[in-house]
């Protein structure tokens, strides 16, 4: 089995695209400030460029001279999996430390293949199908790597307590980094059933498995043995979330180890993503089947949930929604689905769920946004953006591309900050993301002046974002507003891709003016999980501050005279 596994690794890397020579490099931010026209549109496919970039700069494991696009990176955690006899080199360090975790990644991998399923032709357009060939491959096969056996998953390699201890640069990450694992007598359902979607989502996309309706082709990625491969270890992991000796469980219960940093609150939604992405990708009546089983056994229906790495269960109604809409043979009745996704997404867009709006217009879950304001909103965006071509109304239709607009629009800089969140990409970008390797400092007591201006520009990076009150303060320390993350660039992607296969408009940040952000930067310090400073409630802006003051005045001065008025009345009479 295990010549197997090595020789499907082997075949895969025969099949791989040949990437662009000249290499795509991201521009400088001022570019960003730059007007364009055309179609497709340069401001998009440079954008759509940039977010792969960030995957690049993520990389671990051995960047050989004729992969590594990223001057300022290094082959680093080459030892990874020595310590359980494997090689678990390679593969995504998951944010702005070094850990690698399976979990999230899957997530990732799942979302991105699943959009360049329905966009792919903006890649093509955008010459950038090689790059995401290359990025999908440096995770899917590191994941088939953590596969290291039909029951046997690696969810962790290094430890969260360790690098939250260090800060510094890729050469000299703490040893050693232990490999954690779920196994039949100590499994993980939802990782296991979380690694299988990501594959049967991928194997789908690299066999060429389109949806219909409005749609655009996948990406050209058809690669048969290469699909084939990726089913196999879908299948796999698939049987192992629901047949394990050790039963059916948590991920965390087997590893404690990942439940700080990447703890699950079920597995119910994983079995169900699971079996219907295997359905779609293998043309299964009997996964579909199982994919209803388990969507009726964990009552997912009629939930307001958020979309993100945690819960699924939103994008399970979509992909139900597609499948139908495919005839695919599979069963399921498109205007069932349609409800179940409308009552959904009216629910976000006419406020009327779990979720409101913040002053400036950003979709904020409490709780599942407030170490991360703009993801929960993109992938709100990018599930209303695909589902729109179903809604069973215009009208329907219409609101939800708006309201999906509308948040991408805020990320873009459409915001009282003037801050596009996207590393990079325009002058008023944030300059100081939570990397420590992006950085370039090593004093972890002095996160943000060591060194005074981040050594490297992490082109491509979705910051956490704004704070409720939609202020950011773009400090390096303030990991809930300026950390990157691999999941926080995936709906981004996805909705970069669409844009560049139908809009020949430029991305809102082109009108921002330079410098826009400097003049309204808030004062103070943020309030939340990583700088308590500002507590005390919000603070206002220099310009906030003289408005208040004019408005105070304005008020004092009525009062004043209402008081004048009552006491020269009085004395008359």
């Amino acid at each position: 089995m295990r010549n197997l596994l090595l020789f499907q690794l082997i075949l895969p890397v025969l099949g791989q695209l040949a990437l662009p020579d000249p290499p795509f490099l991201p521009p400088n931010a001022s570019s960003g400030a730059q007007t364009t026209s055309g179609d497709p549109n340069p401001q998009w496919t440079t954008l759509l460029g940039n977010l792969i970039y960030f995957y690049d700069e993520q990389r671990s494991g051995n960047l050989s001279s004729t992969n590594n696009r990223v001057p300022w990176r290094n082959s680093s955690a080459l030892d990874d999996g020595k310590d359980v006899g494997l090689d678990l080199s390679g593969g995504y360090y998951d944010a702005g430390d070094y850990i690698k975790a399976t979990f999230p990644l899957s997530f990732t991998l799942m979302s991105i293949c699943w959009g360049a399923t329905d966009y792919g032709k903006g890649y093509d357009m955008a010459n950038q199908t090689a790059y995401l060939d290359s990025m999908l491959r440096w995770g899917l096969d590191w994941l088939m790597k953590a596969h290291s056996s039909p029951t046997t998953l690696y969810v962790l390699v290094g430890d969260a307590n360790v690098d939250d201890a260090y800060w510094g640069g890729d050469q000299n990450i703490p040893t050693p980094r232990l490999s954690y694992a779920i196994n039949d007598t100590s499994p993980g359902t939802d990782a296991a059933a979380g690694a299988s979607a990501a594959f049967a989502a991928c194997a789908a996309l690299y066999s060429n498995r389109s949806f219909n309706g409005s749609y655009s082709s996948p990406a050209s990625l058809l690669n048969d043995t290469y699909a084939q491969t990726l089913l196999t270890h879908g299948q796999q992991l698939y049987t192992f979330a629901v047949n394990a000796t050790g039963g059916q469980k948590t991920y965390q219960t087997s590893v404690p180890e990942v439940a700080a940093a990447y703890g699950s609150s079920s597995f119910g939604d994983e079995l169900t993503i699971a079996a219907l992405f295997l359905a779609w990708a293998n043309a299964s009546a009997q996964y579909y089947q199982e994919a209803q089983h388990y969507f009726q056994q964990y009552q997912l229906s009629g939930q307001n949930s958020v979309f993100n790495w945690d819960s699924k269960t939103p994008g399970i109604y979509v992909l139900f929604a597609q499948i139908a809409q495919s005839s695919a043979g599979l069963g399921g009745n498109l205007t069932s689905w349609q409800a179940e996704c409308e009552r959904y997404f009216d629910a976000i867009v006419n406020n009327d769920g779990p979720a409101f709006l913040t002053s400036d217009g950003l979709l904020y879950y409490n709780g599942d946004s407030d170490d991360a304001t703009l993801n929960p909103a993109l992938n709100a965006a990018m599930l209303l953006t695909r589902y729109a071509p179903m809604a069973s109304t215009s009208d329907k239709k219409a609101s939800y591309v708006k309201f999906a607009q509308s948040q991408l629009d805020y990320v873009l800089g459409d915001n009282s900050m003037s801050v596009p969140y996207i590393v990079g990409s325009n002058p008023n970008s944030p300059s100081n993301p939570h990397s420590a390797m992006a950085s370039g400092g090593d004093d972890i007591g002095n996160i943000d002046t060591s060194p005074p201006q981040e050594a490297y520009v992490l082109y491509g990076a979705v910051v956490g974002g704004p704070d409720k009150y939609d202020r950011f303060y773009d400090i390096r320390s303030d990991w809930p507003e300026t950390e990157v993350a691999l999941d926080y660039n995936g709906p981004m992607i996805t909705l970069a891709a669409m844009h560049v296969l139908n809009d020949t408009s430029d991305p809102f940040f082109t009108s921002l003016q330079a410098g826009a952000y400097a003049k309204v930067r808030p004062a103070g310090e943020p309030c939340d999980a990583a700088i308590t400073a500002g507590c005390g409630g919000p603070t206002l802006s220099k310009g906030g501050l003289i408005a208040m003051a004019v408005i105070l005045s304005v008020v004092g001065a009525v009062i004043l005279g209402l008081l004048i008025w009552y006491l020269w009345t009085h004395i008359r009479k």
